[in-house]
């Protein structure tokens, strides 16, 4: 009988073992938010080096690769563009947010015109790449350039015409704000585009995205490249993307209770079903 019981909790105890294996499986794979941007806390020799594009500092900041797809657009060859994704970092001070953006371009379509005498070359447009920001960081607004409901604030730097702040409320509404609170630095080097943003973390200005350290801000990316005759609707773009701003562990903490108490109330399931087919038994 000892031998029975003995023989019962050895397999109570391996398929207890079995549960919450399979019960902490999906916590580990799930307990992290997808499509999250860490952002490194700069240190004060590090600040003064992150506005240049390719300063040994970004290599201390967590690289995330962002898959880019052809934006939705009744513009002609809206579906037709060439980046498939870009490259970034983050990183800030206590005053201060700086973001880098880098992807692969054959080609540096930058000053498209020569000289301030020559007229553009026909079909000819610079590269480009745009930050998107909800205006207010509390909301999640369409992905498509917000809505009048709820606006994005976008930073739009280009190889031809530099760099501008604009506010969007639906696609075709983009208005650029009459003075720009960021800063863009850019480098064209080995086939590659890198392109540092920044601006204060708090903004009194409205409609502008006002970063605060306890709340995750939402953020979007997208690309043109110039010599695939893409501007405007025709660009690559991302999903939403988080950066992590607000307290507490990585991932909803509600996720990783659930899967624990479902586990053990499996575990706890089985151990009384045994004993009760064993009682039977007897």
């Amino acid at each position: 009988m000892r031998g029975e019981f003995a023989a019962t909790a050895r397999e109570l105890l391996i398929a207890g073992t079995l549960v919450l294996a399979a019960a902490a499986l999906p916590m580990l794979v799930a307990g992290a938010p997808a499509n999250q941007i860490p952002v490194m806390v700069a240190s004060q020799s590090e600040v003064g080096a992150l506005s240049n594009p390719t300063a040994p500092a970004w290599n201390n900041a967590s690289t995330v690769t962002v898959p880019l797809s052809s934006a939705p657009s009744q513009v002609p060859n809206a579906n037709q563009t060439s980046v498939d994704r870009a490259n970034i970092e983050a990183a800030h001070s206590q005053q201060r947010l700086f973001l880098r953006v880098s992807w692969a371009d054959g080609t540096k379509d930058g000053n498209v015109t020569a000289s301030q005498y020559d007229a553009p070359r026909v079909n000819s447009f610079g590269d480009g790449v745009a930050v998107q920001f909800p205006a207010n960081v509390s909301q999640q607004p369409g992905i498509a350039m917000g809505s009048p409901q709820s606006m994005v604030n976008v930073w739009w730097w280009n190889g031809a015409m530099d760099s501008q702040e604009l506010l969007a409320a639906g696609p075709g509404t983009t208005t650029p704000f009459n003075q720009t609170a960021i800063t863009t630095n850019a480098t064209y080097s080995d086939g590659r585009w890198y392109v540092v943003f920044s601006r204060n973390l708090t903004v009194e200005a409205p409609d502008r995205a006002s970063i605060q350290m306890d709340q995750d801000v939402p953020v979007s990316f997208a690309v043109w490249n110039g010599s695939n005759a893409e501007r405007a609707g025709r660009k690559a773009v991302s999903e939403w993307y988080t950066f992590p701003f607000g307290p507490g562990p990585q991932g909803p903490p509600y996720q990783t209770a659930l899967w624990l108490i479902a586990g053990v109330a499996i575990t706890v399931v089985i151990a009384v079903t045994a004993v009760a087919v064993k009682r039977g038994d007897g």
